[in-house]
């Protein structure tokens, strides 16, 4: 295992990726719904989480510029919500989780709740495991919300996950609840990222066609197991 700093949303580091290691596909014969497969190294993302960008970096999941195209500060901003400038970050109210915080989104949302500013409505990536769409999952018909297992050929864990954010082209990139939950010990957002290709992705395409979503990991579980899925892996790999 190689735990480096992050490359946070790189064009050139995805596009290097799919032309180093191509991505395997396989059909998985011991679930009822169709399957594919990806080898994976994983970015960190906390996109989602109410603490995951702030006024006070020291205590954020992450660094202000990690919200923004490039990771440059000039860049625009993908992270968070902002007021009409597209600049300004709209931040959280004395009744939300972290007031004074920015309130950071993800592509896949709670559709029960109407109000774009409440924090509650986007995946919390450090409760949840997910994964962000990238080409690959596009071109075999993954969707935002599609149910997904992860293995981690050196913790030899598994653990099921969903397709909650998008913006990485490469699709290798994981929430923190993810990566901690595959046994790697990192804690933020800032520096850390899974930096081997030792990571297994299998989406069920099209598994969540009603947008089911979860606020809580032990909810997510079990509805995947409720569908028959599997995050069974070949320990040989």
């Amino acid at each position: 295992m190689t735990i480096s700093p992050a490359r946070r949303r790189s064009t050139l580091l995805a596009s290097a990726f799919l032309l180093a290691s191509p991505l395997m596909t396989s059909a998985q014969t011991n679930s009822p719904h169709p399957s594919v497969e990806m080898r994976a190294f994983l970015h960190v993302d906390v996109d989602g989480a109410p603490n995951a960008y702030g006024p006070n970096e020291s205590k954020a999941l992450d660094y202000e510029k990690h919200a923004h195209v490039g990771s440059k500060l000039s860049g625009k901003v993908v992270g968070y919500l902002t007021e009409k400038d597209h600049r300004t970050p709209v931040r959280q109210g004395p009744n939300d989780p972290y007031p004074g915080y920015y309130i950071s989104t993800t592509a896949f949302y709670d559709r029960s709740i109407d109000n774009e500013h409440d924090p509650r409505r986007y995946v919390d990536a450090a409760k949840i495991n997910y994964l962000v769409l990238g080409n690959f999952g596009i071109h075999n018909h993954v969707k935002i919300g599609d149910f997904a297992a992860v293995y981690s050929s050196r913790t030899r864990k598994s653990v099921f996950a969903i397709v909650g954010d998008e913006g990485n082209a490469s699709g290798c990139e994981g929430s923190l609840a993810l990566v901690q939950s595959l046994g790697y010990p990192i804690t933020d957002g800032k520096e850390d990222s899974v930096d081997d290709t030792e990571i297994t992705i299998r989406y069920f395409p099209g598994s969540n066609p009603n947008h089911t979503f979860f606020h809580t990991q032990a909810k997510l579980d079990a509805a995947a197991k409720a569908l028959g899925l599997s995050k069974q892996f070949d320990e040989k790999r």
